[in-house]
């Protein structure tokens, strides 16, 4: 193991199992976003927690504008994490942004990976119509982007809200705005340019590993749409349709997000214990 990516970017191990599973945490959030989930798997997989430099109690003195200003530099800490504890075959699941940094890691390496679970990704977020429908025009991620300079509280409050689309759970709304809170504004822009200006569909034909694609419903930052141009140009992939809503079910709706991972897996259901945070 290498002891400077294990503190760099905060890895922790866990689990009984030998398969590896890497559970990789979306824009603006830590490791601790896959609590609940990541327990359901302890008993039989070795659970690899992480974080990227600059987020969750990651070296943020490691963190580096220009590397970082591209998707490229997400990549390469997935990367680094694998070489850091030697993995090969495992199973790796994104949420969001997180999605599309798995999959263009595994066009560098496919030996590190058996798997990828993709919940909620997008390859492009801007719309280029009339062929794709991103959901998002340049003017609208500008204007966003210019809120977290001008105000990066309001941009939290506004921006939780609009992800998590989810009236019923204000709960869910308030615990991602608080993650956003306590990340450096200057660092979340950086990440925020990398995601939200990122066009990958090029590169979704030449994925070799097989995939499952985890779409919420009313997901107002990857549209089912989008989901659905994904599964059609990503080899191996399937899709599956979720109940949940808005675009983060592992926090919102976590029993089934385990459901349909094991599902897909192929693992025999296990009793599902919940936070008492999450009912």
């Amino acid at each position: 193991m290498n002891p400077n990516i294990l503190n760099r970017n905060n890895i922790n191990i866990k689990g009984n199992g030998e398969q590896a599973m890497i559970f990789a945490p979306g824009f603006g959030c830590d490791q601790t976003v896959w609590k609940t989930v990541s327990e359901s798997f302890e008993s039989d997989n070795q659970i690899i927690l992480f974080d990227y430099v600059g987020m969750g109690k990651s070296d943020v003195k490691a963190f580096d504008p220009n590397k970082y200003s591209k998707l490229s530099g997400y990549v390469q800490d997935v990367i680094d994490v694998c070489l850091a504890l030697n993995l090969k075959n495992a199973i790796f699941v994104g949420h969001s942004v997180s999605g599309m940094i798995g999959l263009l890691a595994s066009l560098q390496h496919p030996e590190y990976f058996s798997r990828l679970i993709l919940i909620g990704p997008s390859p492009c977020y801007l719309n280029d119509l009339p062929e794709y429908y991103g959901g998002f025009e340049k003017e609208d991620l500008i204007g966003l982007i210019d809120m977290m300079d001008k105000n990066y509280i309001g941009w939290a409050t506004f921006f939780a809200s609009t992800v998590t689309n989810n009236p019923g759970r204000p709960d869910v709304a308030n615990e991602l705005e608080n993650r956003f809170c306590s990340t450096d504004p200057v660092i979340a822009r950086k990440f925020a340019e990398a995601c939200f200006f990122a066009d990958n569909r090029e590169d979704l034909p030449n994925v070799t590993v097989p995939s499952l694609i985890m779409q919420c419903s009313e997901d107002v930052i990857a549209p089912t749409v989008v989901g659905e141009y994904l599964s059609q140009h990503v080899p191996k992939s399937t899709i599956t349709y979720m109940k949940a809503t808005g675009h983060c079910p592992h926090i919102s709706h976590p029993e089934e997000t385990i459901q349909l991972i094991r599902d897909y897996l192929g693992k025999v259901p296990s009793e599902v214990v919940l936070s008492p945070a999450y009912g």
